[in-house]
């Protein structure tokens, strides 16, 4: 795996990111540390990151076992250091998983191997940072018809 940083130029802050498989991505900074203001923080990024990357193994984890997901959304809260490095602390993440009959031991065991097993993002910042998890499932089965 590759990744190349390209900077914008001295009006800033703008850095480009190009990846190995041909994608781009922009970060910037606040205005008080030189930047614009034009894309998100590279922290902003890695945080995103974390959440596309536990997101994905959750899908994959529950469509491989013939679960009917529809929907899976994560919300990260994060903290980090007051001084430098200012490493993340601590991380909630918080999964809105929707779907037809979906248990919430299934859910949550889809989350949990993700943390303790396929999710290389937490996993390295679970090094710095407390990782807590909750779940809200959304059951899209349809309601039983009223025989009034």
């Amino acid at each position: 795996m590759e990744c190349t940083i390209n900077w914008g130029g001295p009006q800033g802050m703008l850095f480009v990111a190009q990846t190995g498989s041909g994608h781009i991505a922009a970060m910037d900074g606040a205005p008080e540390g030189g930047g614009n203001n034009l894309a998100p923080r590279p922290m902003e990024l890695l945080l995103a990151g974390t959440g596309g990357c536990t997101a994905y193994d959750v899908v994959l984890i529950l469509k491989r076992g013939r679960h009917a997901v529809t929907g899976c959304s994560v919300k990260l809260q994060a903290e980090r250091a007051d001084t430098d490095p200012k490493v993340f602390t601590s991380i909630h993440f918080t999964f809105t998983v929707t779907g037809k009959n979906l248990s919430r031991t299934v859910v949550e065991r889809a989350i949990a191997l993700s943390h303790d097993k396929y999710c290389s993002a937490s996993a390295m910042l679970a090094h710095t940072a407390k990782i807590t998890w909750s779940a809200d499932i959304i059951d899209e089965a349809p309601a039983a018809a009223d025989n009034a």
